[in-house]
């Protein structure tokens, strides 16, 4: 997996967590991240299906995430000051992931239309999370999978996703 690739995911998570945070502890930290870096994952791959496409994010660069956060007014500065990963921020990719987290007939479909990307055979197994969330996991990302939170942000590009995994595969179009 190209580096770009992992930083536009790693980003997409970031932004997903700063905006919907998770309820509760540690764990449901981390059971909530699980699900922002799978659903990050999937959209990614979906917006960027070759190789190429992954490794052409170094030489355009996402758009950063300045248009989310005056849409969901989510960022607060880091303490560290340390925000350089914003600029890895992927709109399409983030609004995707929200549609995914909030819809699961949506995130089924996406999963499977991952095998039409160049990334999806090793990504494919690794959205349980994503599609079959167990009552912890939806209790832990209770904000992050509730559709009208999220809805801003998901319907941002929405028509582009469901377009996407709406269309026919090329091989089934006639001769």
């Amino acid at each position: 997996m190209h580096s770009e690739f992992s930083s536009v995911i790693a980003a997409a998570t970031r932004w997903l967590l700063s905006a919907y945070p998770a309820t509760g502890g540690a764990l449901s930290r981390a059971l909530a991240e699980a699900q922002a870096r799978q659903a990050a994952m999937v959209a990614a791959a979906l917006r960027h299906p070759t190789a190429v496409d992954a490794a052409l994010l170094g030489l355009l660069a996402p758009g950063g995430a300045d248009r989310l956060d005056r849409i969901a007014g989510a960022w607060i500065a880091e303490e560290d000051g340390g925000d350089g990963w914003r600029t890895w921020v992927d709109e399409v990719v983030v609004s995707w992931a929200a549609c995914l987290l909030s819809d699961p007939g949506l995130a089924a479909s996406a999963v499977t239309a991952l095998a039409a990307t160049e990334h999806g055979p090793s990504l494919a197994g690794d959205a349980l999370r994503l599609t079959g969330p167990g009552i912890h996991d939806r209790a832990a990302a209770a904000l992050l999978r509730h559709p009208d939170l999220v809805a801003p942000i998901a319907d941002l590009h929405r028509a582009e996703l469901t377009a996407l995994l709406a269309a026919e595969p090329l091989d089934s179009f006639p001769a």
